[in-house]
């Protein structure tokens, strides 16, 4: 660091001069091994924050709102208002009539298929008549085409949100109004649809699209899987073929079991066989066949359809209900149905239930339209995305649906064998709307326990998500918890509760992390101005008389008492009993206790700063003074400086509370001139201690 005579006032010379050393320079050698890198040497002047600033004439941007505003209102027009409440229309115009039209009705075709088992077993799992599945299906599905971001999201019944739209069926089947009929299972599933699509479009008013990122990947993990357990555990009695009393909502899975245990001499054999064959067949299928199918045809085998209508045929002509008491899907009605409102007296009670049900519903589908933008490279709209489920919903209500979510095995499997965009859902629309006029009935003699098989190897994925609590801690103990935690909490008490379980422990964790930020002490490396972690790095300049303190993270009220007590722990130092100490009168300072002179502060990673940390580190700079050891800082940020500016602690360049460098470097050549060391560029490594 060279200083100019001519400048020497201003102490701004030179400010941008940079000059590469040419191979022909002489250079010492600071590579201890190795080739030898290109070598850069830079000449300023040692600036604090106000002179440079003043240098380049700093200034703090000023928002334009009222240009904003002109701005954005030009760009308003009818064209782009179109595109973005009908996303369709960005994407239809390019659409590939001739080739991409094949591959959407193949997969629209596959996907019916599926659609026609998983909606009948899905809405068994939430306590609906089964044909409300296949209205799923159809009507919000339609609506999804219209405002949805997604092209490749497999919209309708899910079984995690059928599992918890099941639970708020069975808590208020059968309550009335004064005067008023009991109500019943789908007027309940009805009510739930409309205050979840309300809710949705509510967060959508209000921007909150973003909403989903709370839920982490560790928390959706966690909570999917215990949600499966939940699935298993209710398919458990038609595996059986037993009838179990309801055990309410919580500790549901713990009652579930003692009370199968309790008629495990019940068990229908037959039931038994069957859900073993079906089981047996679907995992042949899944592990067997369909790898070695997929790899001569993109079309997979429709195994689940098959095993509906093998077992609808067995139990029909085989007599399977009246011979050995096996338990049927019974009366599907054919035809559309009338357009009902919802039980809106119902609502103010569901509305605490709602609210995890449009939450998870909202997270998954988008989770799952993140994965299949990514691979096509195109945009998911969050805000849209809340607007058209929210729609979806509110108008799914009126036909008799309960709230509908994409499948993560239906989107899979619509985009694996060439699905392009949602003109998809719509071919399988038109199909099952077939199956909605004229084939339901065939379906009534399908056995229960045939359904239970397949929605029990359909959870194969979501179950195997236990692998991956073995990732999640080995990248951090702390998330490997969070997923543990909320999949006990899900498995143990409620699903609900295992979800709020859940959010609270990732706000928590969030909260943690940023009270226990990066900090470490800082060296020098020898004839650079880089500055590394003393802990992480041998052979680096610790400079007598002066630490350098390197913290990562935001400074806040909640921070505040935390980064002051780091500080001491960190130099060594308890502040209050030092400061006590020195007020005795036969006081004698000891080598340790004037080891520090100069303490550096490194807020080259400071994020933000708040008044009420200010104050407290306006008490911590008086604190250090009277143990004679000067704070100085390093590499502030502009909006950080600006609210040290603003609170008092940085301002007068003669008298401030403390100094600001514009480096660390810069800071560290100040403190060396204060502890009278001279020039940093004389520093020599000490091989014993590494302290010059």
């Amino acid at each position: 660091m060279k200083h100019d005579s001519v400048g020497a006032e201003s102490g701004i010379v030179n400010p941008t001069f940079y000059q590469e050393l040419s191979e022909e320079q002489s250079v010492p050698d600071v590579t201890p091994r190795g080739d030898a890198l290109p070598q850069v040497t830079v000449s300023r002047p040692l600036y604090q924050q106000h002179q440079l600033n003043d240098a380049y004439q700093y200034r703090k941007p000023k928002r334009a709102l009222q240009r904003e505003l002109k701005t954005r209102m030009r760009k308003v027009d009818a064209k782009s208002c179109c595109s973005t409440v009908f996303p369709l229309i960005t994407w239809l115009p390019e659409y590939s009539w001739g080739k991409d039209l094949v591959r959407d009705l193949i997969s629209g075709c596959t996907v019916a298929v599926m659609h026609i088992p998983q909606g009948i077993g899905y809405a068994l799992l939430a306590n609906v008549p089964p044909i409300v599945g296949i209205y799923m299906a159809f009507f919000p599905v339609l609506v999804y085409f219209l405002f949805g971001t997604s092209r490749h999201n497999s919209m309708g019944t899910f079984a995690v949100v059928s599992i918890m739209v099941g639970k708020t069926v069975l808590a208020y089947t059968g309550t009335s109004e004064p005067g008023e009929p009991p109500r019943t299972a789908l007027e309940v599933a009805t009510a739930v649809c409309f205050v979840v699509g309300i809710m949705q479009l509510i967060m959508c008013v209000c921007r909150l699209g973003v909403i989903s990122f709370l839920l982490s990947d560790t928390l959706v993990s966690g909570f999917t899987t215990g949600a499966a357990i939940h699935v298993v555990t209710s398919q458990i009695k038609d595996l059986l073929g037993l009838t179990l009393p309801s055990v309410g909502s919580m500790f549901e899975i713990v009652k579930t079991y003692i009370e199968i245990f309790k008629q495990i001499v019940n068990v229908n054999w037959a039931a038994i066989i069957i859900s073993t064959i079906t089981i047996v067949v679907l995992v042949f299928n899944n592990e067997i066949l369909k790898p070695r199918v997929a790899k001569r045809s993109v079309i997979p085998i429709p195994i689940e359809l098959i095993a509906v209508i093998a077992g609808t045929l067995l139990s029909r002509y085989l007599y399977l209900q009246d011979k050995y008491s096996i338990k049927t899907i019974g009366t599907i009605p054919t035809g559309l149905p009338a357009p009902t409102l919802p039980d809106f007296s119902l609502m103010p009670s569901i509305l605490i239930d709602s609210f995890p049900v449009a939450m998870v519903g909202y997270t998954v589908s988008v989770s799952m339209a993140l994965i299949f933008a990514k691979k096509e490279n195109y945009e998911i709209g969050f805000n849209q995305e809340l607007f058209a489920m929210g729609t979806g919903n509110v108008f799914a209500s009126f036909f008799s649906c309960f709230p509908f979510a994409a499948s993560l095995s239906r989107s899979s499997i619509q985009y694996s064998v060439g699905g392009r965009t949602q003109i998809a859902s719509v071919i399988s629309c038109g199909l099952l709307a077939i199956v909605l006029l004229w084939v339901g009935p065939f379906f009534e003699p399908l056995p229960r326990c045939v359904l239970a098989g397949i929605i029990v190897v359909s959870l194969k994925g979501l179950l195997m998500q236990v692998t991956q609590l073995k990732s999640f801690w080995r990248q951090s103990w702390i998330d490997g918890m969070v997923w543990i935690l909320t999949f006990l909490s899900v498995v143990l008490l409620a699903i609900d509760i295992g979800l709020l379980v859940g959010i609270v422990l990732s706000i928590c964790c969030i909260f943690f992390r940023a009270l226990k930020p990066y900090t470490c002490l800082l060296g020098n490396v020898p004839n650079t101005d880089i500055y590394l972690d003393v802990n992480r790095y041998d052979g680096l300049i610790q400079h007598a008389g002066i630490k350098i303190f390197h913290y990562c993270g935001a400074l806040n009220f909640a921070s505040r008492a935390a980064f002051k007590t780091t500080v001491w722990q960190t130099l060594g130092i308890n502040l209050t009993e030092e400061i006590k100490r020195r007020k005795d009168p036969d006081w004698k300072p000891s080598m340790e206790q004037s080891s520090c002179r100069v303490l550096v502060l490194d807020f080259t990673s400071l994020s933000s700063i708040d008044p009420s940390a200010v104050g407290t580190f306006k008490a911590m700079v008086r604190e250090f003074e009277e143990l004679d050891i000067q704070i100085v800082l390093a590499g502030c940020q502009p909006p950080v400086f600006e609210v040290m500016l603003k609170c008092g602690l940085v301002g007068d360049i003669e008298k401030p509370y403390c100094r600001v460098f514009t480096s660390v470097h810069d800071a560290v050549q100040f403190g060396k001139e204060c502890v009278g060391m001279g020039s940093i560029s004389g520093s020599v490594v000490s091989g014993a201690t590494g302290i010059v």
